[in-house]
């Protein structure tokens, strides 16, 4: 059954259905970005399940399956700033990665494609990767911070939270993440054809959807897992984000290919 006319499925499969012609031999790579619990994960299961059935091959890759390996983050954490320990913002992912893996979707053969397990904090070994076959005619590649572009030097001089305040009071950690972000991650953009915003309607609910997430991972698991974070625990872990998220609620509208406004409750309101 298809989706409802004003979901952010829906709106998606029209812009990719009206690109789709323009692609020629290569895949289409579209390219979704949407803060944390902006449901990114639901929308692309949604949109590979129709793309599928009408006979396209898809490929689903999000930028959270790019993260470095837990000791490698160790390592940065080390050598670099002790906040790089925690996975998701710029500077923690593998980058290199998601370019090859990107290019090998364009080619024929089984294309391996990363993923990472949230409730251990670290990449599954390559045996337990999921695999396509290419070439891919269309690339849906979600992320919290897909397609975003680094803020001016002068933005980074205020602390916008306690994390920030308390642990990064040099500001090394969000320079070091804004370098990477304008360097290495641009290259890795560059792929993207069709560029898609879920928009929140502000950081503030973002914790909540966040919660929710959890929650469900949670209920999935059993035992005690390192991955999984209490509620105290994850309000610090959704600060690491809060900079770049706010960026990019007021930079990328005005860029994208199509912005989704979201409600609080994720109805699609614009």
């Amino acid at each position: 059954m298809s989706p409802e006319p004003t979901s952010a499925a829906a709106l998606i499969e029209r812009a990719i259905r009206a690109r789709l012609p323009e692609r020629g031999k290569r895949p289409l790579v579209v390219g979704i970005c949407g803060s944390q619990g902006s449901g990114k994960s639901t929308v692309c299961k949604t949109l590979t399940a129709q793309f599928s059935q009408a006979g396209l091959s898809v490929a689903n890759l999000s930028l959270d399956d790019l993260y470095l390996s837990l000791a490698d983050r160790v390592t940065l954490a080390k050598h670099v700033h002790p906040l790089l320990r925690t996975r998701g913002v710029p500077g923690t992912h593998d980058t290199k990665l998601g370019v090859h893996t990107l290019n090998a979707l364009a080619h024929s053969g089984r294309v391996p494609l990363p993923r990472f397990d949230k409730a251990i904090d670290d990449r599954r070994p390559a045996s337990q990767w999921d695999s396509v076959q290419g070439p891919a005619q269309l690339v849906l590649f979600e992320g919290w911070c897909v397609g975003a572009r680094p803020q001016g030097l002068e933005a980074l001089d205020q602390p916008v939270n306690q994390l920030e305040a308390n642990e990064d009071v040099d500001g090394r950690w969000r320079r070091y993440v804004n370098d990477a972000l304008g360097g290495e991650y641009q290259r890795l953009f560059a792929k993207i054809d069709l560029l898609v915003l879920l928009a929140a309607p502000s950081f503030d609910v973002v914790l909540k959807w966040r919660t929710q997430q959890e929650q469900e991972l949670r209920a999935q698991t059993t035992g005690s897992v390192s991955g999984v974070m209490n509620d105290a625990a994850l309000a610090r872990f959704v600060q690491h984000y809060e900079r770049l998220t706010r960026h990019i609620l007021i930079e990328m509208p005005g860029r994208a290919d199509l912005v989704i406004r979201l409600g609080a409750d994720r109805s699609v309101i614009g």
